[in-house]
C-alpha cells in the first residue's frame, strides 16, 4: 500500500485467477471514501477501517469485481458498475448501476470508452489537477502503455483499437488531468497527460510529433516526421574542368598515395571505430 498522491492510495496483488498482479486505489481525499476495482491488500481489510471506511467501490467494467463483495459485507459499500455489465452478476451480487455520463457519489464522472466492451468506463475525479483511473481499455507493462492482446478484442481487434483511440482523444480534450491510474499497471504520476498523447499519436502515424492539446480547443493533427535531407546532385564540371581535376588527382610514378585518416575513411562493415 502506498500513498501516491495526498488521500490517494494504490497497492497491487496476486490475482489467482488470471495469474498475474493486478493494481487497485483507494481515495479518501474524497468525500465520502472510495475505492477502484478493489482487492484486499496485504494489510488486510481491516487497514481501511483506521483511514476511513469505503462508502463506494467503482468498477471500471463488470469484469473487475474481484474482492468488492468483502468491502461490502465488512463496511457497508455500495458496489457500482455501468448498467450494460450487470448482465454479469446472477449470484446474487448487489449492484447499482451507473450511465456513461454521470457524476456518482465522490464527484466522481463516469467518462464513456466502451469499444472494447459497451461498459468499459474511465473515471474522472477532479482532484490534484485531474486524475483519470483506467480499467483495461489501455494498460501499463514495464512504464509503457498498451492495449489488452488482440484475443481478448473479439473479432475486429483493429476496430477496437481505432474505438479506443477516439474515445481518449475525445477524453484529452475535454478534460484536465496529469495522472492516469490503471487496473493493469502501476500508476503514472505526473506527465501522464504528454504520455497518453504520444501513445495515441503513434497509434495514428508511427515517428510522428503528438497532437498539442491546450485546454478544450481542437487539437492540430499530428506533424509526421521530417524526411532525411539529401544533398543536392553537384552541377556537372566542364570538360576542361575535369581534366584538370583528373591531373591533379594524379599521383606521380614512384610515389606512395597518401592513406586516409580514419576520421575520414568510410565506416563500412567490418570497420572498427574509436
Amino acid at each position: 500500500m502506498k500513498e501516491i498522491l495526498p488521500g490517494v492510495f494504490h497497492w497491487k496483488t496476486f490475482h489467482e485467477g488470471i495469474q498475474t498482479y493486478v493494481h487497485s486505489c483507494y481515495i479518501n481525499a474524497t468525500d465520502p471514501p472510495l475505492l477502484v476495482d478493489p482487492r484486499v491488500p496485504a494489510q488486510g481489510i481491516e487497514w481501511f477501517a483506521a483511514h476511513g471506511a469505503p462508502q463506494h467501490v467503482y468498477l471500471s467494467n463488470r469484469h473487475h469485481y474481484r474482492h468488492s463483495d468483502r468491502f461490502a459485507a465488512r463496511y457497508g459499500a455500495e458496489v457500482w458498475c455501468h448498467k450494460d455489465g450487470l448482465h454479469e452478476f446472477s449470484h446474487g451480487e448487489k449492484l447499482r448501476s451507473f450511465s456513461h455520463g454521470r457524476e456518482l457519489p465522490g464527484g466522481v464522472l463516469a467518462l464513456k470508452v466502451a469499444a472494447l466492451c459497451p461498459e468499459e468506463t474511465a473515471l474522472y475525479l477532479p482532484l490534484h489537477g485531474g486524475i483519470l483511473s483506467l480499467g483495461d481499455a489501455i494498460v501499463r507493462t514495464r512504464g509503457k502503455l498498451g492495449f489488452v492482446p488482440d484475443v481478448y478484442m473479439g473479432d475486429d481487434p483493429e476496430g477496437v483499437k481505432r474505438g479506443l483511440r477516439k474515445a481518449f482523444l475525445k477524453h484529452l480534450r475535454e478534460r484536465e488531468f496529469d495522472y492516469l491510474l490503471f487496473a493493469h499497471g502501476a500508476p503514472w504520476i505526473g506527465g501522464a497527460r504528454a504520455g497518453l498523447e504520444k501513445f495515441l499519436a503513434e497509434m495514428e502515424c508511427p515517428g510522428c510529433q503528438p497532437r498539442q492539446f491546450t485546454g478544450r480547443g481542437v487539437p492540430e493533427p499530428p506533424t509526421p516526421p521530417r524526411p532525411a535531407t539529401r544533398m543536392a546532385p553537384t552541377p556537372n564540371a566542364t570538360p576542361s574542368a575535369t581534366r584538370a581535376d583528373q591531373a591533379a588527382r594524379k599521383v606521380p610514378k614512384g610515389a606512395r598515395a597518401t592513406p586516409r585518416s580514419p576520421a575520414t575513411a568510410g565506416n563500412g562493415a567490418g570497420a572498427k571505430t574509436g
